[in-house]
């Protein structure tokens, strides 16, 4: 069902002031809001993307595109997996994996990695990005605008939680030095780099299931990988 301008820009409007009020409370609220938070938004995005015209197909959660999603998500999995084993392997590639936001106790980094980024992160942000603001600017503008929308508001979706990257992350902070703004600007452009590939991934398989796990991948191995290397360091 066509989508009207006017309707367009009302549940867009909607989405964003949705998100940013998120993104404000898990940053400066209780710790884990993500976890109660980003499940009930997610659904909540989901009712209001399918009450303004979007399909299931639409928002990459057809059960048609299931098993090639399936397919896309192992492989992105695989490939995550292969990459960072590389990166912790070489000398001078390590050091991105020093972390202190990941000095964790096994329990606690499988935890995070399996509960935490997967429903308080992976989920809302693979609805909202690569489902709801896709799905609403490709009925409009197309495919092309859509990933460009939805990317560069990805990254601008992680000004918050990067404002001390510089001294969480050994890497950055020798590359970047103390400064705040350039951990963050590099942040942006970053994960809005990602948000396009991810969009890709996501029009290739017509499943957020590839998208989400290529989101979790990064960020669940990543963690899990730092976590044993400070545990390796610190033994």
């Amino acid at each position: 069902m066509p989508i009207s301008r006017r309707r367009l820009l009302l549940v867009f409007g909607a989405v964003l002031a949705i998100l940013a009020a998120v993104n404000v409370a898990d940053k400066y609220g209780p710790r884990h809001t993500g976890l109660v938070a980003g499940p009930l938004v997610a659904a909540g995005l989901v009712l209001l993307a399918r009450q303004a015209g979007l399909g299931w197909h639409d928002l990459g959660l057809s059960r048609r595109t299931l098993l090639p999603g399936l397919k896309y998500a192992v492989g992105a999995v695989l490939a995550v997996a292969v990459v960072y084993g590389i990166g912790i392997a070489l000398p001078w590639t390590r050091p991105a994996f020093h972390d202190v936001r990941y000095h964790l106790h096994l329990g606690a980094a499988l935890l995070t990695a399996f509960i935490v980024v997967p429903i308080g992160t992976v989920l809302l942000e693979e609805v909202a990005f690569r489902g709801v603001l896709l799905g609403l600017v490709r009925k409009h503008r197309g495919a092309t605008w859509a990933s460009v929308t939805s990317s560069v508001l990805f990254g601008l979706w992680h000004i918050l939680p990067s404002l001390r990257l510089g001294q969480a992350n050994q890497a950055v902070g020798a590359v970047l030095g103390a400064s705040r703004i350039w951990p963050v600007l590099g942040a942006v452009a970053f994960t809005a780099l990602a948000g396009l590939l991810l969009c890709e991934l996501r029009r290739r398989s017509g499943s957020l299931l590839a998208a989400a796990a290529l989101h979790w991948a990064t960020n669940g191995l990543g963690l899990l990988l730092a976590a044993a290397l400070a545990t390796t360091r610190l033994a």
